[in-house]
């Protein structure tokens, strides 16, 4: 995949999307081959971190104890403390309210368990409990601003399913350059970790959120 190629896919991408009153995602689309997702082991989970976000933050929430309390609360969008769960357990309309408006959820280590319990049951179907692989499970001593960075800018690509991943790598205001870079970055991350690598890929496609889908050769 070359920056050119994408650079001219993105353009026609956008010049094929009749202009809208809201700034749409540019999306990307990964059609892959080759795999057999029966198997836990073909199937893909990866949390990518972009080098640029992507037109708008992802938004954090945290689930802490007094740790990290003061430290969460000057980093992350909200912080839930320890002693708050009681309430969120006996509220399930408050916990799928966090639920739609965070992107990412850090617990503290020692609280896993208790944060399972009371937020698990929403949080877990939507894929959203704090997830190691993604750095969101951290020890009572964490250094928390480097962590929010790295979430800004983070995508997950999943394919359980269906052979397909959409992800959205950027916003249709976003520089260009941004946004190619965000491609580039996504895809070759994402190969790395497929069995056969690129030979795992179909098909890559460029779309805006309300256009039609353009192929990357």
């Amino acid at each position: 995949m070359q920056k050119q190629e994408v650079l001219k896919v993105l353009k026609e991408a956008k010049e094929n999307s009749k202009k809208r009153n809201f700034n749409q995602t540019v999306d990307m689309i990964v059609n892959l081959k080759d795999l057999n997702l029966k198997k836990p082991e073909q199937q893909v989970d990866q949390f990518i971190g972009l080098h640029f976000p992507r037109g708008k933050e992802n938004k954090v929430c945290a689930f802490v104890g007094p740790e990290l309390k003061e430290q969460s609360e000057k980093v992350f969008d909200k912080t839930i403390y320890v002693e708050d769960f009681a309430a969120y357990a006996k509220d399930k309309k408050a916990v799928k309210k966090l639920a739609d408006e965070f992107d990412y959820f850090v617990a503290q280590a020692n609280l896993m368990g208790q944060v399972a319990a009371t937020f698990g049951r929403v949080l877990g179907p939507r894929g959203k409990m704090p997830n190691p692989k993604a750095g969101c499970v951290v020890p009572p001593k964490a250094a928390l601003a480097p962590l929010l960075e790295t979430l800004k800018k983070m995508v997950r690509g999943t394919a359980k399913k269906a052979m397909m991943i959409q992800v959205a790598v950027g916003s249709e205001s976003q520089s260009e350059a941004e946004v190619v870079d965000n491609v580039m970055t996504f895809y070759n991350t994402l190969t790395h970790h497929l069995p056969k690598e690129h030979h795992n890929v179909k098909e890559v496609y460029l779309k805006l959120t309300m256009g039609k889908p353009v192929k990357l050769e």
